[in-house]
């Protein structure tokens, strides 16, 4: 039995670790943090996890974190690299859910994130825990930089295109939409159904911090610098991740593209590619660990066309974080994420 620590339990990442772990049977939640709500009940503040879990929130002072063979951390930016290094020594394996540990570049990462990296000589040791893309290094990792939300959807999206080098790698389009939870569960003007209901708009035009981390993963596939416009939007909504991405064909002649997306994630459990002419919707993922993607190239032309949609707090977060988990422990890669999408 793998015996977890979840450090920041009261977000929606943490509460969502809490609903997946609830039903895995190789796994064992002995501790869970929170400074602001230590000592009372983990069912007192999430009624759903009720007969799941006695367990109370503690401190993470008082947390005896070192007696688990894994720690999740679901915190802000910035925390988990501070306790990281303390965590390792003592032969503790860590899933870093925030972006402590997505980005090589140190340089990059302080630019995006306005703050000084805390262990920099950890960032070339974490795994960029996307299993399509590292799975074996993920097995044996000791620290795993989880990925975020859009990159995840993006990522797999352009990814088949990419390796095979088929498109013009420096005029990638991503625009994308997201529901509220990926804005985190906290007090916010601008998060009131008052100001998002009935509404839709982009932001972070300028820049966004997820743009650099998808960036590094397609580079890093296509052995080469991209070019990635990333615009994301806010959609009245509570879960799931529409992205539609935009490439340029570098040659016409390109074969079967359809071939090519199912045959790149044909033993993937989690990428289902929808059949030609499918448009995904994010209800099909609502609650579960899959990426579903469908191909297009209107009208024939030089453009071609990628729907991906993911649920941003499952496989854009705790469910890609148990993945990781289990590829690490040697479980069957499936293992407590086999839920079926809640509709409607």
């Amino acid at each position: 039995m793998i015996k977890v620590g979840i450090i920041g339990g009261t977000g929606y990442t943490g509460v969502e670790l809490l609903r997946l772990l609830a039903s895995h049977p190789q796994c064992e939640v002995v501790t869970i943090t929170s400074r602001a709500e230590a000592g009372k009940p983990v069912s007192a503040l999430f009624p759903s996890l009720r007969g799941h879990f006695d367990l109370c929130f503690e401190t993470p002072d008082a947390a005896n974190l070192k007696q688990c063979d894994l720690v999740f951390f679901a915190t802000p930016n910035g925390i988990a690299m501070t306790q990281v290094p303390d965590l390792l020594a003592a032969g503790v394996r860590v899933i870093d859910l925030a972006a402590d540990f997505r980005i090589k570049d140190q340089a990059t990462w302080e630019h995006w994130y306005g703050m000084q990296h805390a262990c920099p000589e950890l960032l070339e040791e974490a795994v960029y825990g996307l299993p399509e893309i590292n799975r074996q290094a993920v097995k044996q990792a000791r620290l795993v930089a989880n990925p975020g939300c859009y990159p995840t959807a993006v990522g797999l999206g352009f990814l088949p295109l990419v390796e095979a080098g088929l498109i013009e790698l420096d005029t990638l389009i991503a625009d994308t939409k997201s529901g509220v939870s990926g804005a985190g569960r906290k007090a916010s003007v601008g998060q009131l159904m008052g100001e998002v209901g009935e509404s839709f708009k982009a932001y972070a035009i300028p820049g966004h911090r997820h743009q650099p981390e998808i960036r590094q993963t397609l580079s890093l596939a296509a052995d080469q610098p991209v070019g990635l416009t990333f615009v994301p939007h806010l959609l009245p909504m509570i879960r799931g991740i529409e992205a539609t991405l935009y490439a340029r064909l570098n040659n016409k002649d390109v074969g079967d593209l359809q071939a090519l997306f199912e045959e790149r994630y044909l033993d993937e459990p989690f990428v289902d590619v929808m059949p030609e002419g499918s448009h995904p919707e994010t209800r099909s993922v609502r609650g579960a660990n899959h990426c579903r993607i469908a191909v297009h190239r209107p009208m024939d032309g030089e453009m071609l066309v990628i729907s991906s949609v993911i649920d941003n707090l499952v496989k854009g977060a705790a469910g890609q974080a148990v993945q990781s988990m289990n590829l690490m422990f040697g479980l069957p890669e499936t293992t407590g994420l086999e839920q079926v999408a809640l509709l409607p």
